[in-house]
C-alpha cells in the first residue's frame, strides 16, 4: 500500500503536535515551577548560592539567591527531562498516521524521496539508545527482512530504518552509529526524516516552528516572580543572605 502524505494530512500532524506540546509539556512545565517554592526541592550548595546571585543579580539579597536556584532548575533541567519524559507521546502522532503492523516495527511509509517502503523504529533524539539497544533494533530488523523472505519479499537493508525524531547527524551517539556501520541499516534524523515521510524539505522547520508557536501561550512572567518571592522568604534563604550581608 502507498501512502503520500496530503497537505489535510500535514496539517493534523502539525496542529496535533501543537497540542501535544501545550497539554504535556508546557503544562507540566507550569505546575512544576509552582511546586518550587521551598527550599527542600533545590540540592543547596551554601558555598556557591551566593555567588551565582551576586554573578547574575550583582547582590545576595533573598530573591536574588532565589533567582539563581530557580533559573537553572525551571530553564533547564525541569524542561529538558519533561521533553525527555514526553516525547514517547509525541512519536504516538506519527503511529496514529502511519503505524505498522509488523513486529517490531513502529512505523511504515513511502518514502518521498526513493519511493521505496521504509520500515522504521522511532526514536527521539540522538542519544536516546544505548549498547543493548543496538542488538535489540538489529534482531528485529533481521527478523523482519527474513520473514519477507519467507512471503517472496524482498526488504533491503537500506529499506530498514532508525528514524530519529530531532536533531541533525552530527549529534547521533555511537550507538546509532554502529546500527549503520555494523548492520548497514541507515539511521535517519530530523530534518531528512520529516523529509522522506511528508516529503515536504520544510516541514521540520515548520514543525519546530509550530510548536514555538506556543510560546505565545507562555507568559510566566508574574508567576515566575511570585514563585522567587516565596522562595526567598524561606529561612533558609534568608540564612544564606545574612551570612554574606
Amino acid at each position: 500500500m502507498t501512502i503520500v502524505i496530503s497537505h489535510e494530512k500535514k496539517q493534523e500532524i502539525l496542529e496535533a503536535s501543537k497540542e501535544w506540546f501545550r497539554e504535556k509539556i508546557a503544562k507540566g512545565h507550569i505546575r512544576n515551577t509552582l511546586k518550587l517554592t521551598d527550599p527542600k526541592h533545590f540540592n543547596i550548595n551554601p558555598f556557591l548560592a551566593a555567588y551565582l546571585a551576586n554573578f547574575i543579580e550583582g547582590n545576595s539579597h533573598p530573591t536574588s539567591i532565589a533567582r539563581a536556584l530557580l533559573l537553572p532548575r525551571v530553564l533547564g533541567t525541569s524542561i529538558t527531562t519533561s521533553f525527555g519524559n514526553h516525547i514517547q507521546d509525541f512519536t504516538n502522532i506519527l503511529l496514529d498516521a502511519f503505524g505498522s503492523t509488523t513486529a517490531g516495527i513502529d512505523i511504515e511509509f513511502e518514502d518521498q524521496i526513493d519511493h521505496q517502503r521504509k520500515y522504521c523504529q522511532l526514536k527521539s533524539g540522538p542519544n536516546t539508545i544505548n549498547k543493548d539497544d543496538v542488538e535489540t533494533i538489529a534482531g528485529h530488523f533481521r527478523g523482519v527482512i527474513n520473514l519477507g523472505r519467507t512471503n517472496n519479499l524482498r526488504i533491503p537493508h537500506d529499506d530498514m530504518i532508525v528514524g530519529v525524531v530531532y536533531g541533525v547527524p552530527s549529534d547521533l551517539s555511537s550507538h546509532y552509529k554502529r546500527i549503520t556501520s555494523q548492520y548497514h541499516h541507515p539511521v535517519i534524523i530530523g530534518q531528512e526524516l520529516w523529509h522522506r515521510i511528508t516529503g515536504d524539505p520544510g516541514f521540520y522547520d515548520d514543525l519546530i516552528e509550530a510548536i514555538a508557536s506556543v510560546a505565545v501561550e507562555s507568559d510566566f512572567k508574574q508567576e515566575f516572580e511570585d514563585v522567587v518571592n516565596q522562595l526567598a522568604q524561606s529561612e533558609v534563604i534568608k540564612a544564606l543572605s545574612d551570612t554574606n550581608t
